[in-house]
């Protein structure tokens, strides 16, 4: 192993200690720019991402979660793992973790994952299903699928899906004693993503799970905002009928979103671009 090299990885060691590119300089006596180019110097060498940054965090992205494994004194086994992880550059192979909502996974993700991981063994990949957005980097995520307008602007993001459109229904008992609204004023005075059934005498109910919404909208408890393609099926049967569509325009659908696809694995790329929206 060249002194280069160790030079570069115990700049990396260093700051994957410290989480923070600044006392990670301080420690190794040196200025925040030069640590930073060192570091990227072992990226570029490697082929591959070490670490994952924002301008609030730094964290270790899975190649160097692998490396950090590997014990600083046993420098040949150290030699050796640089070499294998260079392999990650051309090779897909290794886990993706990624945050996203259920909607997202059950009707952008896993249509392509169905397809595409039977030909690729060596790739996992991991789906972690949350109502919220998550701090991808401080929980090392790979990436997060999101609403385009929900992800912040420090992010890298890509379209995978396509424009999505909210619906707003009522059960035919509901219209049975309640008129048609016409504007949204007139009975439902909320946006995408509404979480609850809006009735009237107190028959209000709130969730966070469609199901659930849907149940109290077929129930008559209501009128109900989801997603139009969440409730198409009831619609069609005549369960639901929906109101108001002239009112709900479309609006940007999912993106993945990564900190920054400088030196992506092979692994990684492949995902995006499978999941790329074509229209």
């Amino acid at each position: 192993m060249r002194r280069e090299e160790l030079v570069d990885l115990n700049a990396f060691l260093t700051v994957a200690e410290e989480q923070n590119f600044t006392r990670a300089a301080a420690k190794l006596g040196t200025s925040q720019s030069a640590l930073s180019y060192t570091v990227r110097r072992l990226e570029t060498r490697l082929g591959v991402r070490l670490l994952t940054r924002t301008t609030r965090r730094v964290a270790p992205a899975e190649a160097g979660e692998r490396l950090l494994k590997t014990p600083g004194p046993a420098l040949e086994d150290i030699g050796a793992e640089l070499a294998a992880l260079s392999e990650l550059r051309d090779k897909p192979a290794g886990t993706i973790r990624i945050t996203t909502s259920e909607h997202a996974a059950h009707s952008v993700l896993w249509p392509v994952l169905e397809k595409l991981l039977p030909d690729y063994p060596d790739v996992h990949v991991e789906l972690a299903i949350d109502l919220g957005l998550t701090d991808i980097v401080a929980e090392r995520f790979d990436a997060g699928v999101r609403l385009g307008e929900s992800i912040a602007r420090d992010m890298v993001a890509v379209r995978i899906g396509p424009d999505l459109r909210m619906a707003v229904v009522g059960a035919p008992s509901y219209f049975a004693a309640h008129p048609k609204p016409r504007t949204p004023q007139d009975r439902l005075g909320a946006g995408k993503g509404r979480t609850h059934v809006e009735g009237t005498r107190g028959r209000s109910l709130a969730f966070n799970n469609v199901p659930m919404i849907l149940r109290a909208a077929t129930a008559g408890f209501g009128l109900a905002c989801v997603l139009e393609d969440q409730v198409k099926a009831l619609v069609t049967n005549g369960s639901l009928i929906r109101v108001l569509e002239g009112w709900c325009p479309p609006f940007a659908g999912y993106h993945l979103y990564d900190p920054s696809r400088r030196q992506p694995s092979a692994a990684f790329a492949l995902l995006v671009d499978a999941l790329r929206h074509r229209a």
